[in-house]
């Protein structure tokens, strides 16, 4: 099973990116899936979740009003970031859940992605 997350890159502040995250070898559609980000010299931080249904999400504090969290229905789950901060800059992480409910927990997640580095200018 591998997560390929892609969409990251170089952008200024302000502006917005979609990250992708697709799953393959097995679908994830009755699992939340979360983003997760990493800073240098930081620790691992849930960013948002998604439950399996799509019709509960989570959002950390610093990201409610500009990230935005979704998923279709076969596999990928997608974040759009929006109003880019230089303190977004981070690699990004997708990861699934070991249930369909969304959880803050990090061991609550059972796979994880390669993650896609975001670097955001100011």
């Amino acid at each position: 099973v591998q997560l390929q997350a892609s969409g990251g890159g170089l952008v200024q502040a302000g502006g917005s990116l979609r990250l992708s995250c697709a799953p393959s070898g097995r679908t994830f559609s009755n699992y939340a899936m979360g983003w997760f980000r990493q800073a240098p010299g930081k620790e691992r931080e849930l960013v948002a979740a998604i439950s399996w249904s799509g019709g509960s999400t989570y959002y950390a504090d610093s990201v409610k009003g500009r990230f935005t969290i979704s998923r279709d229905n076969a596999k990928t789950v997608y974040l759009q970031m929006n109003s880019l901060k230089p303190e977004d800059t981070a690699v990004y992480y997708c990861a699934v859940a070991r249930s369909s409910t969304t959880s803050r927990v990090m061991r609550d997640y059972a796979y994880w992605g390669q993650g896609t580095l975001v670097t955001v200018s100011s």
